[in-house]
């Protein structure tokens, strides 16, 4: 295992930094905060930086100020204001990781920018509300949060990450940069898509509008993000995206074709009633915690079989994984 600087006990509170301040970033400043770490924040709006001042918070005036002698620094900024940022890191030392919904990207950005010790991470965690006013230091409990375990990947930053989200009430999960665009695509991206898609019925409808209810809500609840966070997340997540939005046309394609069938009824049955067997099952229940050797196989093994670690201590690994008992109704 390599070393880092934050590795094993934390014997004090870190220094850390957040550059951007919006709902992801507000609310990992809030949580850092309330967690006893030294933490210093930036957003390039002034109205967001005095709204977290007002808050009770350290807010820097520039990111070269907020990230000086930081020991994590995290980028909680849209992905298409990255390369504004990156190079204000130059000869930064500190572990520098990301909240970005999109991984591939941001991997080679960091390597193009030369940063020298980098994590890409994701915590799945969010509302259909943004900016700072919309934060909660306890958006992150219980959330699974994503870290990349790449080749270049310092095992002992990972670690050290892993253990300080953890300790925020996250369930760490880890895998490549590839797989999590890929899984993204198909249970966050498209499904924004498909849920613009269902918004837009009521559009000239104003019968439907009035009738609408529990299963077209829920339907639609991300249909409210931002048009312009929706499309930063998709257009930098473009291929695994555009794959995964035609299989969905594919299957509703297949769905369509029971529906010409002699008994559309019968014939809809057994797609559906797998469907809502899985939605049954979903999330898995958890099955026994387990200590995990540290190494980036092992690692890897546990995110892809769908488990997370769930606390790290002196480079012991716990680890819970999905649970097998649950059954189907």
């Amino acid at each position: 295992m390599q070393s880092s600087p934050v590795a094993g006990n934390r014997s004090h509170p870190l220094r850390a930094a957040v550059v951007g301040l919006g709902l992801i970033g507000g609310s990992l400043l809030r949580a850092l905060a309330a967690g006893g770490h030294d933490v210093t924040g930036f957003d390039a709006d002034p109205r967001t930086r005095e709204l977290a001042r007002a808050a009770g918070h350290r807010v820097a005036d520039s990111v070269t100020d907020a990230v000086r002698g930081a020991e994590v620094t995290a980028l909680a900024v849209p992905l298409q204001f990255l390369p504004q940022v990156l190079p204000q890191l130059a000869g930064h030392d500190g572990l520098v990781t990301d909240v970005t919904s999109v991984k591939g990207p941001v991997r080679e950005l960091a390597a193009a920018h030369g940063l020298r010790r980098f994590v890409g991470g994701h915590p799945m965690a969010g509302k259909e509300t943004s900016g700072f006013a919309a934060s909660d230091p306890d958006l992150f409990s219980g959330c699974a949060w994503v870290l990349c375990l790449e080749p270049e990947t310092d095992l002992g930053d990972w670690l050290a990450l892993a253990r300080l989200y953890t300790e925020l009430g996250a369930r760490v999960v880890p895998v490549t940069a590839v797989e999590h665009d890929t899984a993204v695509a198909q249970i966050s991206h498209v499904p924004h898509l498909f849920a613009a898609a269902l918004a837009g019925q009521l559009a000239g409808h104003p019968l439907a509008a009035a009738l609408a209810a529990g299963s077209f809500r829920d339907g639609t609840r991300v249909a409210a993000t931002r048009a312009e966070l929706i499309a930063a997340m998709c257009g930098g997540n473009v291929d695994a995206v555009r794959g995964e939005l035609r299989s969905l046309i594919g299957v509703l394609r297949e769905m369509s074709d029971l529906l010409d069938s002699d008994d559309p009824v019968t014939a809809l049955v057994p797609a559906l009633r797998t469907a809502g067997d899985l939605r049954r099952s979903w999330p898995a229940t958890p099955g026994e915690a387990e200590e995990l050797t540290a190494s980036v196989g092992s690692l890897l093994e546990l995110g892809r079989s769908g488990g997370w670690v769930t606390a790290v201590h002196d480079g012991e690994v716990l680890a819970m994984r999905p649970g097998s008992d649950r059954k189907a109704s």
